[in-house]
Parts: C-alpha cells; sequence; structure tokens
C-alpha cells in the first residue's frame, strides 16, 4: 500500500485552504520552492509556486529546495497527528534537509 492517495489528499487540503483562506493564499503566494518527499520505497516531488501545487511528480527531482526523508508509516504517523513534528525530527524518524526558512513554509503546506 501506497501514500500516494494521503499525499493526494493533503495537495486537495492545502488548495481548498487557499482557495478559501485570503491571508492563507497572500502568505504562499511569494512561495516559488520545490519539495522532494523520499519515503525510501516510495518518492514524490512538488513544485509551490503561486499558491498552488505544481509539477507534482511520483519521483525525486534534482536539486529540491526541500527534501524531506523519512518512512511511509512515519508520515502517515505525522499527517495523522499521532507523531509530534518536533519530536519526529529530534528521533530521527524523520529528516529535513533545505535552508531554515524554507523549511519554515513546510507548516504552511500542511
Amino acid at each position: 500500500m501506497t501514500v500516494e492517495p494521503m499525499i493526494k489528499r493533503m495537495i486537495e487540503k492545502f488548495e481548498h485552504r487557499v482557495a478559501k483562506d485570503d491571508e492563507v493564499r497572500e502568505k504562499v503566494m511569494p512561495v516559488d520552492k520545490t519539495i522532494n518527499i523520499d519515503l525510501g520505497t516510495e518518492f514524490y516531488s512538488l513544485h509551490v509556486k503561486d499558491a498552488a501545487i505544481q509539477e507534482y511528480k511520483t519521483e525525486l527531482i534534482e536539486n529540491a529546495d526541500i527534501t524531506l526523508i523519512t518512512t511511509p508509516e512515519y508520515l502517515t504517523q505525522l499527517v495523522e497527528g499521532e507523531l509530534r513534528p518536533m519530536r519526529a525530527y529530534v528521533t530521527k524518524k524523520i529528516q529535513v534537509k533545505g535552508k531554515i526558512q524554507d523549511i519554515m513554509h513546510l507548516k504552511t503546506l500542511l
């Protein structure tokens, strides 16, 4: 079983938030970042630009601004609220590579 359906739901949720909330849209509008999600057995990438998710792919892209490395299980726990992001990071259940300013934008996307 893959986590792709969950990732697609997250994208839909993000797009809905941006469409309905002017404050969120304004905050996300200037963001132009590429994101890789490396789950070891599954790979996803997307481009956030113009307050939208663009270029969603089931592969990693070169030179992404942010790379999230974890497992399908830990990603599911994070999304479902069973695993707290800071705890996951400190216990190395999740690794994030990129500039700290870029990484802070991840909070807006979730």
